[in-house]
């Protein structure tokens, strides 16, 4: 069954770029956004760069002639309310085009910010405005805001900076039709700096922290515009990740559910590096939300194949069996699931991984979809692999999770919500029919070789059936059945959503075949491979490429 059709999300043709802070490098976030925009998409970009003007009448936007190739007097700016395009714009040799606007601190006309967008919009596919915003957001940057497709909103992991997004987004989310949906917050950690904490209390008074920015440059107050050290990769990466979602050119992978067939994932994630493809979220349940805190902390496909071995050994399954007595919530605990997690990812939080992670659960109070972005990742994994019946539920800040696979699977919808163009998503979950096939296959098999002794035996004495709980037939297998029966229609409910679906060719419904992990990570190298064109085309350069060009006059002029 293929996927049906998906309507993409449109790329952002306004976005507002706001700093909370004057440490930040807004100049050089901007232009780096800027520069990697051009690049992903090969579209007009034009940064509008706003400076605070003191002493001019309220109002009042003038250019700067450091920005414009033409330097126009402020009497030019504006003609009967409508913004005048200039001819020509600087063209910086990163691709993209810049202007500086003098804005004063008066009122500015809702209608001239209106006409300036609409003027730039019509020039240009994407307009970036970049201003920084210390006590509170200017009237213009406001309307800014108001006005923009997307906006992200940077800021360090400190009070006063938390306190002013907070203001902020107040301030703002009773303007916005979307109640604020496109004002995300950007944490920027500096070189060796935690997050402590503050991604948690974002979260409970905004939005979760929609991006991570790491080893972020910090401006020395003594030398305004200067940084202490050179931009760092992994701030490079992170910053052009936040271009390729203004771009439309997100990628991100759901990996679902599965209990031991989730291993297939390592197959998949194996493919895509041996191929270059790119991957910038991801989203998972259950064992998709283990392999995906691996993945993303930096471990790659072949050390995430070397992990998953070590249960092939006598004893490595049972290291993840620890009963509890009396087992009135569950019959294991989980926290040795926890405490191999650990081994590799320690204490980390989200803040600390590679690329974005969204770790799912069900609330058992509300039966609601809990989305992890925030805390430490081992808890939120102990918690998205808490089966119902079979582990004892999580408890987490007061509240308590079970299993992700039970609410959601498949967490395509999550990376969709998260602003993701392009999802692929790896469905480790068999289909009744399959399940159908390799059940009749199995009892014929067995109907051929089962030796008639043995068969008696077995009819008189079912010792295996009754004290086994991981036998067919017992308690666990009921158990997982069911669930199994709840994830399948989930499951291929949000295949609908995604671009590329791979299914692993998985017949079986075993959920405790943890012994033969190589089995299910051919399986799904084997699936990758089968569609790796498609996932090719997936991560190549937006083809939505409207492109505009410069008036040789400004259209109010000319009008």
């Amino acid at each position: 069954m293929q996927p049906q059709s998906v309507s993409r999300p449109l790329t952002h043709q306004i976005v507002t770029l706001a700093f909370l802070s004057k440490a930040l490098p807004a100049s050089l976030i901007s232009e780096q956004i800027a520069r990697s925009v051009c690049v992903e998409t090969g579209a007009s970009v034009v940064l509008v760069r706003l400076q605070a003007c003191e002493g001019a009448p309220p109002s009042f936007i003038g250019y700067n002639g450091q920005a414009t190739a033409v330097d126009w007097a402020p009497a030019e700016v504006m003609l009967q309310g409508q913004f005048l395009m200039p001819s020509s714009l600087l063209k910086t040799e990163d691709g993209f085009h810049l202007l500086t606007l003098s804005v004063s601190s008066g009122l500015p006309s809702p209608q001239n910010i209106a006409s300036l967008v609409s003027q730039l919009s019509r020039h240009f596919r994407h307009v970036l405005v970049e201003a920084v915003a210390v006590e509170k957001p200017t009237p213009a940057l406001q309307e800014f805001l108001l006005h923009s497709d997307l906006a992200y909103l940077f800021f360090q992991p400190a009070a006063p900076d938390v306190f002013r997004l907070d203001q902020v987004l107040q301030q703002l989310r009773p303007l916005c039709e979307n109640n604020g949906q496109h004002l995300k917050p950007i944490a920027c950690l500096a070189e060796g700096e935690q997050i402590d904490g503050f991604d948690a209390l974002v979260e409970r008074i905004a939005n979760p922290v929609h991006m991570f920015v790491r080893r972020c440059p910090i401006q020395l107050p003594s030398a305004p515009g200067a940084v202490q050290v050179s931009p760092a990769a992994c701030f490079k990466a992170d910053v052009r990740r936040l271009a390729r979602e203004i771009g439309g050119c997100l990628v991100g992978l759901a990996l679902s559910s599965g209990a031991a067939k989730g291993f297939a994932h390592i197959g998949v994630i194996q493919v895509l590096e041996e191929n270059g493809i790119e991957v910038d979220v991801v989203a998972g349940a259950s064992i998709g939300a283990y392999i995906g805190a691996l993945w993303t902390y930096g471990f790659d496909g072949q050390h995430l194949e070397k992990l998953a071995r070590e249960l092939e050994s006598r004893w490595g399954f049972w290291s993840l069996i620890d009963p509890i007595f009396p087992p009135r919530q569950g019959f294991l605990r989980g926290v040795a699931l926890k405490r191999r997690l650990k081994r590799s990812i320690g204490n980390a939080r989200f803040a600390d991984l590679a690329r974005p992670l969204r770790i799912v659960a069900g609330n058992l109070a509300t039966v609601d979809r809990m989305v992890f972005a925030s805390g430490e990742v081992a808890a939120a994994v102990h918690a998205s692999m808490a089966v119902p019946g079979i582990c004892v539920p999580v408890t987490i800040d007061g509240e308590t999770y079970i299993d992700g696979g039970i609410v959601d699977p498949l967490p395509v919808e999550v990376l969709r919500d998260m602003g993701v163009a392009r999802v692929i998503a790896v469905n480790a979950i068999p289909s009744p029919e399959r399940i159908r096939y390799a059940l009749q296959a199995e009892r014929e098999l067995a109907r051929t070789k089962e030796q008639p002794v043995r068969k008696l035996f077995r009819k008189v004495l079912p010792i295996d059936q009754q004290l086994n709980y991981f036998a067919r037939g017992n308690l666990f297998e009921i158990v997982m059945r069911s669930v199994h029966g709840a994830q399948v229609r989930l499951a291929e409910a949000s295949c609908r959503l995604a671009d590329v679906v791979l299914r692993p060719d998985i017949c079986d419904d075993r959920w405790l075949d943890c012994r033969n992990p190589g089995r299910f990570i051919r399986l799904g190298r084997e699936a990758a491979e089968r569609h790796l064109e498609q996932i090719k085309a997936l991560g190549g350069r937006n083809k939505e490429n409207h492109e505009y060009q410069l008036a040789p006059q400004s259209v109010a002029a000319v009008a």
